[in-house]
């Protein structure tokens, strides 16, 4: 019985293994048309920016042009859906962030969606602080402690906008309000660019909105910097504290946005993927991060998927026990 068991399972593994060279010569041929990156959120936000930065130099190492197409709504999920429901074949990649991989699982569960199961790493790109600001013609608050005081004093009142539900503005926004004891009015708007509308137009009071879209707007004056969410500042801000500094022991958040496709890609198809990606981050490319308020986040393809896993469940837990919800 052992020998025939040996020919049949022998014999089973003929299949993939006769298919294997049309798999490889497939491989070999990608990309055979332009490629599009889905972002999950509007033109001109932090998200749309990185993904713009890197699509122009993955398309020239790939040999064809990749082509980003925004899909914004519920906070990231339209995009994700539709990312993870095209053909498996490589032309569809995705934009993540730590909040459609560890936020929108928690207060958007779908059972069509995990990003874990439906995603593979390609590359991590950026790594960056929100910064929260404040309108001083409409709230002139010149620190965290006034912030807090006014909180305190009359809860609920302060109008503080997201750049939409689940998303790390929401999540910052959340964690402030739990561990400082305090409470606000939740404004969430789809995506970076109405928000910062809103808040130079005078619509809010306050907004966590990532370092690579607020920096030009402290600069200019037009909104004022009280803190930036991580434990380091930030270079180009270097006058802003963090939060730890500006008196909410503990606070820390960065937002780092990266590169997916579909976890069902061929193997050979997902190793050029991350090659051209990786071909991509140089040194010109690093410096174009920096200049755009981010710091580059370089993760070894060998450790990307246990890192992404790790912090994905990391997110999960802090949106979880600060009861984060879609409003």
């Amino acid at each position: 019985m052992a020998p025939r068991f040996r020919r049949r399972s022998v014999l089973a593994a003929l299949p993939p293994l006769l298919a294997a060279p049309a798999v490889v010569r497939a491989a070999v041929a990608f990309p055979v048309r332009p490629l599009r990156l889905i972002v999950p959120y509007p033109p001109g936000g932090v998200t749309d920016i990185m993904g713009r930065l890197v699509a122009e130099p993955m398309g020239r190492h790939l040999g064809q042009p990749v082509v980003v197409e925004n899909r914004p709504g519920a906070g990231g999920n339209i995009g994700a859906i539709a990312a993870a429901q095209a053909e498996p074949d490589g032309h569809t990649l995705f934009l993540g962030t730590m909040a459609t991989h560890g936020v929108n699982p928690v207060i958007y569960p779908d059972a069509r969606l995990d990003p874990v199961r439906d995603f593979v790493g390609v590359g991590t790109i950026s790594d960056m602080p929100n910064v929260l600001v404040c309108n001083p013609r409409r709230f002139d608050a010149a620190s965290v402690a006034q912030v807090i005081e006014r909180a305190k004093r009359r809860p609920g009142e302060l109008l503080f906008g997201s750049v939409g539900n689940g998303s790390s503005s929401h999540l910052s926004q959340a964690m402030f309000a739990r561990m400082a004891g305090i409470a606000f009015t939740h404004v969430p708007y789809r995506g970076s660019s109405p928000a910062v509308t809103a808040m130079l137009a005078g619509d809010l009071d306050l907004l966590f909105d990532a370092s690579a879209t607020s920096t030009a707007h402290v600069r200019a004056g037009a909104v004022r910097a009280l803190a930036v969410t991580t434990r380091r500042r930030l270079s180009s801000l270097p006058e802003v504290p963090t939060m730890e500094e500006a008196g909410v022991p503990g606070y820390h958040l960065s937002v780092w946005t990266g590169i997916f496709t579909q976890s069902r890609v061929p193997p050979a198809v997902l190793e050029k993927l991350q090659a051209a990606f990786n071909a991509s981050m140089d040194a010109a490319m690093l410096q174009r991060l920096r200049d755009n308020h981010t710091e580059p986040l370089l993760v070894p393809t060998a450790d990307l998927q246990r890192w992404l896993r790790e912090d994905q469940a990391h997110w999960m837990r802090i949106a979880r026990e600060v009861g984060l919800r879609a409003d």
